[in-house]
């Protein structure tokens, strides 16, 4: 087995310093696991994901060692959120012929203030 590179070993001291600052406050030690096992299969060559991971990371490990913070959540996003009808327009899903989704954007406007001419 080839030596760790340089990446490597400052990814697995976030991973200690993480688990150490985690000590004591609810959640966090197991967060930090998951997330990290996680993100365990990513390849080597996807640098840029990587160090965007890392600083992140980082960034955690600020707020969690700050004197502040008492636990360590996690957004997570409901099944509603995740799973969006077909119907909708969203990005790469462009409205039809037949959708009043215009009509509904122009009702959200009051009547106070005229449509904008561009």
């Amino acid at each position: 087995m080839s030596r760790p590179s340089r990446l490597q070993r400052q990814v697995l001291s976030l991973y200690r310093e993480l688990l150490r600052a985690g000590r004591g406050k609810p959640g966090a030690e197991a967060r930090v696991r998951a997330e990290f096992r996680q993100q365990a299969s990513l390849p080597r060559s996807d640098v840029l994901r990587i160090e965007y991971l890392y600083r992140r990371g980082r960034r955690q490990l600020q707020l969690l060692r700050s004197g502040h913070a008492t636990a360590l959540g996690a957004f997570v996003r409901s099944r509603e959120e995740t799973e969006e009808p077909s119907s909708r327009t969203g990005p790469g899903n462009f409205p039809e012929d037949g959708d009043d989704s215009r009509s509904r954007l122009d009702s959200m406007r009051s009547s106070e203030t005229p449509p904008k001419k561009w």
